[in-house]
């Protein structure tokens, strides 16, 4: 455990000088009614817990039990994030145990309801809140002891929030999900973690209007004065923390991939929603190889939804398809674009630096038989272009429509098709839906859990292609080794770990991706492919490649409870 204000630990003991209710009410150090009676009689904690000494097990049967008697999942997501705010230990274990059960609730879909209704769930605070009206405070509020510990900083600043939009202060949600994930499937120690949000204002008239709005209520602050904020809160970060781990998440298409380009040299850090999905993606597709037989040289790949998710994507796929062999100039052809406007050509108006690359000529459609010449669709592309694998991230619901999905299925003896977006309302189709259409013979990936489907008279569970498969790994490995930047390389490498952990190596009927319930044990596979590569490049402090297996399990936390002893006070 890290060192926390007024505490030491070792691995196998804790002192602490806080007692009594300041001890209970620390997430961190409470343990409830699993406190020893030494421990109530050193602490002064006789009278203010029950007589009876319970056990972190009996804790989490009780909290199971109380969280599957609600009525909804938005009550369940309320019930733990109240929970993670009371006994942090207690509440990993009961993720760590039921991590397939929790995790629709702890992060997709549910956190988007959180996320929409956080100003009504709002009752701790967690995490920092950073508004652009206390930019000049920045550095004092980051310098607060208590963050001492704080080795990765997930920051969104609200705008697009998976397939919601602008949530304002509520998209908070975000990163308090993601980095319950890092530890509770990478073996972060909670007390490491830092959710940041950037409040720059809303466009949401809903967040403006509400009287209980916990937001800076004013219209989302853009151009200079946004990336000034920016600016003073990376400088502020960098200074407190050298080494420190930043992720970005959820921000708009406009400022996603530029803010990484502006920041990836200068500091530890990646864009989940850029990098982490495009890793996941590229690492399923490698593995739904091994089931349809097409080599990676020879796909042709169509997304529907042009923006920084879909364009990162596109972009370590066409990585991975020039390290197996394939000329630039082909992998250049083989991607297919879809946005609002059509399949992105050449010349259009409106094209962002980073969808250049991806930009078909003006003349492919010239011999297309089209719907609309003017404005050639998805299904065009699909009945035309021919793709081998079809990926959504447009937060379009039914984007996918049946005639797109039943020209994939003529096209295809087995189609590749993911319908990513986030949350399951904003999926582009259905699973079962996708299996219809295609007879059962579609390999499928969704981004958020869908029931199971029906195959050979049998239950087979849909692949979940969530960032939660890359993510946890990558910050384990890149913190272990103290990695300075991360590289295109080692998300490549992540999403090769992935591919490799695969079943469908051994058995082409099985899934694609490894079950949820062993997402601590991919994250420490991609973990050390993370960490090699960074090693491989320079990128970490001097360490010997054989003591990299050893520093990464070492950084893997598991949420059980320490004997306490007490110290005085300062």
């Amino acid at each position: 455990m890290p060192k926390r204000s007024k505490a030491q630990s070792t691995a196998t003991n804790f002192s602490t000088s806080a007692s009594g209710y300041q001890l209970l009410a620390d997430a961190l150090l409470n343990k409830g009614t699993a406190f020893t009676d030494a421990e109530r009689d050193a602490f002064e904690l006789h009278g203010l817990l029950p007589p009876n000494i319970g056990t972190l097990e009996e804790q989490v049967s009780r909290r199971l039990q109380a969280l599957r008697g609600l009525p909804t999942d938005l009550d369940r997501y309320a019930f733990l994030r109240d929970l993670q705010d009371i006994n942090e230990t207690l509440f990993f274990a009961l993720l760590v145990q039921n991590i397939e059960e929790l995790l629709p609730i702890v992060y997709t879909p549910t956190v988007g309801a959180g996320c929409e209704q956080f100003s009504r769930l709002f009752r701790k605070p967690r995490g920092l809140f950073l508004s652009l009206p206390h930019k000049k405070r920045i550095k004092q509020i980051l310098a607060h002891p208590r963050f001492d510990p704080v080795e990765v900083i997930v920051v969104t600043d609200g705008e697009r929030i998976l397939g919601l939009g602008d949530q304002g202060a509520g998209g908070m949600g975000i990163p308090i999900g993601k980095l319950a994930l890092y530890t509770g499937c990478g073996g972060l120690h909670p007390a490491t973690t830092l959710p940041i949000i950037l409040d720059v204002g809303t466009d949401n008239p809903e967040c403006l209007a509400d009287p209980l709005y916990v937001g800076w209520r004013h219209e989302r602050v853009r151009g200079q004065e946004y990336d000034d904020f920016i600016e003073a809160f990376v400088k502020a970060v960098t200074k407190r923390w050298p080494h420190v781990l930043l992720q970005w998440e959820d921000f708009a298409k406009n400022n996603a991939t530029r803010l990484l380009e502006r920041y990836r040299d200068k500091l530890c850090t990646f864009n989940d929603d850029v990098q982490g999905t495009a890793a996941v993606a590229t690492g399923t597709l490698l593995s739904a190889i091994n089931v349809t037989g097409v080599p990676l040289t020879e796909q042709r790949i169509a997304i529907m939804g042009a923006g920084s998710a879909g364009c990162g994507i596109a972009s370590l796929i066409r990585k991975a398809m020039i390290d197996a062999g394939l000329k630039p100039a082909d992998a250049d052809g083989r991607f297919f674009m879809v946005d609002r406007d059509g399949l992105l050509v050449d010349g259009m108006d409106g094209i962002a630096s980073f969808q250049k690359p991806f930009l078909q000529p003006k003349s492919i459609a010239d011999d297309w038989t089209c719907d609309h010449p003017d404005k050639v669709g998805l299904l065009d592309v699909v009945r035309n272009a021919k793709p081998t694998v079809l990926i959504g991230v447009s937060g379009q619901a039914g984007a996918f429509s049946e005639p797109v999905v039943r020209a994939m299925a003529e096209n295809n003896k087995r189609p590749v098709i993911f319908p990513l977006s986030n949350p399951t309302s904003r999926a582009e189709a259905t699973p079962q839906d996708i299996e219809d259409w295609t007879q059962g013979r579609a390999i499928i990936g969704t981004g958020s859990p869908f029931p199971p489907l029906t195959r050979d008279g049998a239950k087979f569970k849909v692949d979940q292609t969530n960032n939660s498969y890359i993510f946890p790994g990558v910050g384990l490995g890149v913190i272990a080794v103290d990695a300075t930047r991360i590289s295109d390389e080692m998300m490549m490498v992540a999403a090769k770990a992935l591919a490799a952990a695969s079943p469908t190596r051994t058995d082409p009927t099985a899934n694609l991706l490894p079950p949820v319930t062993s997402l601590r044990d991919v994250a420490e596979t991609v973990a050390l492919a993370v960490a090699l590569q960074a090693h491989k490049e320079g990128l970490t402090k001097r360490i010997q490649t054989d003591q990299i297996e050893g520093l990464v399990r070492a950084k893997i936390w598991s949420p059980r409870y320490l004997p306490y002893s007490r110290v005085a006070g300062p």
